[in-house]
């Protein structure tokens, strides 16, 4: 591989152009107007695809905030901590309730478009600029708090305004540069702590070293290690593999969120149909039309994600069926394609009425809750090395990620990283607990594509894990690990990363031995008494 010798210098490096890494890129520009240490120097944005693309834009959700009269902020982290099954960070969770309402207002302030309500139904909102926001509900919330823009194209319009921003900045010639369509490839660490990046040119296949003493990572989730995931492609896992590589500790990996309903149809890509379709009333049915959810839990659609995707799991089992179907027939028609016009119009592509059809869905991987291991600012226990976004594990979503708190948790830690960029506080102490992946071993392994180990993830470490078939699958990962040849290009990097994250998610759901939130087994079906983590590090032994 061509390799060049840069010279070039940044005081920081953000690596991901999702709402974690456009927030930080945002909040590393020089403002006098902001209280606390000014941001000098000169900022480095990166990202592996274009700025625009990656998860956010696809987030059909909302962002959750407790803007209601009848809402509080202790409210939605009672709720927050509920759904996290035992293993939230109490005190990282109330920094992300309690920030919510001030990150909605600042970002209807920059012009994110969201929804509002006129008249007699407006007002409520508890801060300048809030008051006419509507609110929509979700599963496993207690309070009308989801806040959209667009109806479902939430995520489409924050990533386009923030992204919008960043191109401004670099244009106006901040102190803030922009590289798309490069990967970051190894996180370089001198004399104990970062001092740069490897970088690989995906047009050109030029790599060249980057310095900076500090690098955050905003690289997004792992759901491409699974054969059906509503993630984008470039969800492969680099920053959690780029973290683990370099020392740092990373944490809950077993605890991959499936969403529910994507739709399932043959020749069609896994599309992602909203929670907040349920939250306005449609209903699951199985093939001979009956409402089954309340079998489940009482709570039927309400449910949280993990307890409706095992439900519809269960369904599809018993009938040998690849679907079950959502039901939007009852709703008022206009109402429902006003409200999801990316979901009515994506449908209708595809030879489906949402107002009268019943949509074919079906469980998909959506959401990696685990990741590199940080404190409530974003560190890591490697100095200068610092991660927000999904990408990290602060704890606030523990063994189940509530509705619509990942592009808030983009929103607050995407900031808090810069604020303690600029510090000296040492970094946090590595876990005592923490272990190593076993060695790779040589043996049988899977042909080296993507296909053949989505597959493997999907059958044997899915929405529902046995330990035989997790034992197996470590065996094979391991031997696929020791088979790859050293990556020379964009697609493998993609793959090396992809097959260390599902090393990473198949040996922490094997140590597992107990169902809790996202991570279920059929051997081990009960939930422990006490939560623990599992915490990973490359020196740990």
């Amino acid at each position: 591989m061509p390799q060049t010798q840069s010279n070039t210098h940044y005081d920081r490096i953000i690596v991901g152009s999702g709402v974690a890494g456009l927030t930080a890129a945002l909040a590393a520009l020089p403002d006098p107007a902001r209280p606390g240490p000014m941001l000098s120097g000169r900022t480095l944005l990166v990202t592996k695809a274009a700025l625009e693309e990656g998860a956010t834009r696809y987030a059909q959700g909302g962002i959750a905030a407790a803007l209601g009269a009848d809402d509080s902020a202790a409210a939605h982290l009672k709720d927050t901590i509920a759904a996290g099954a035992g293993l939230v960070d109490e005190a990282a969770a109330a920094i992300l309730t309690g920030d919510a309402a001030a990150r909605i207002e600042e970002m209807a302030g920059i012009g994110v478009p969201f929804d509002r309500v006129a008249g007699e139904d407006a007002g409520g909102g508890k801060r300048p600029g809030t008051a006419s926001i509507a609110l929509g509900r979700e599963a496993a919330h207690s309070a009308f708090r989801i806040v959209h823009a667009g109806g479902d194209a939430t995520g489409y319009h924050l990533e386009q305004t923030l992204a919008g921003k960043v191109r401004a900045a670099v244009a106006a010639g901040t102190g803030l540069d922009l590289r798309e369509r490069t990967l970051i490839i190894s996180i370089i660490i001198e004399n104990g702590r970062v001092a740069g990046v490897g970088a690989l040119d995906c047009i050109s296949g030029r790599s060249e070293r980057i310095d900076a003493p500090v690098v955050i990572l905003a690289t997004g989730g792992a759901g491409r290690l699974y054969r059906f995931t509503t993630n984008p492609e470039p969800a492969t896992g680099d920053g959690i593999a780029l973290a683990y590589d370099a020392g740092a500790e990373i944490m809950d990996m077993e605890f991959i969120q499936f969403h529910p309903t994507a739709l399932r149809l043959p020749g069609a890509p896994t599309f992602l149909i909203s929670e907040a379709v349920r939250g306005e009333g449609a209903v699951l049915r199985d093939e001979s039309g009956r409402a089954f959810m309340a079998e489940y839990d009482p709570r039927a659609e309400l449910a949280p994600r993990d307890v409706v995707a095992r439900a519809i799991h269960a369904q599809m089992q018993r009938t040998g069926a690849d679907h079950v179907y959502l039901d939007l027939s009852h709703l008022p028609a206009e109402h429902v394609c006003g409200r999801f016009p990316q979901i009515d119009a994506f449908c209708r592509s595809h030879g489906l009425d949402i107002t009268r059809d019943l949509l074919p869905v079906a469980p998909a991987a959506h959401y990696t809750m685990g990741g590199v291991r940080t404190s409530a600012w974003g560190e890591t226990n490697v100095p200068g090395l610092y991660a927000a976004g999904e990408v990290a594990c602060t704890g606030v979503h523990g063994a189940n990620r509530l509705a619509s708190n990942s592009l808030l948790e983009g929103l607050v830690f995407g900031r808090r990283v810069i604020e303690r960029s600029l510090t000296a506080a040492p970094p946090p102490a590595a876990d005592p607990a923490a272990v190593s992946l076993p060695a790779a071993v040589a043996g049988e392994a899977l042909p080296p594509g993507r296909e053949e180990l989505q597959r493997l993830m999907w059958d044997q470490a899915g929405i529902v894990r046995d330990g035989d078939g997790l034992g197996r699958a470590r065996i094979v990962l391991s031997a696929l690990a020791a088979s790859l040849p050293p990556a020379q290009d964009l697609a493998g990097h993609e793959l090396a990363n992809l097959v260390l994250a599902g090393r990473l998610v198949t040996e922490a759901a094997w140590l597992r031995q107990e169902s809790r939130g996202a991570h279920y087994r059929e051997d081990f079906p009960d939930t422990a008494p006490a939560a623990c983590h599992r915490v990973f590090r490359k020196d740990a032994g």
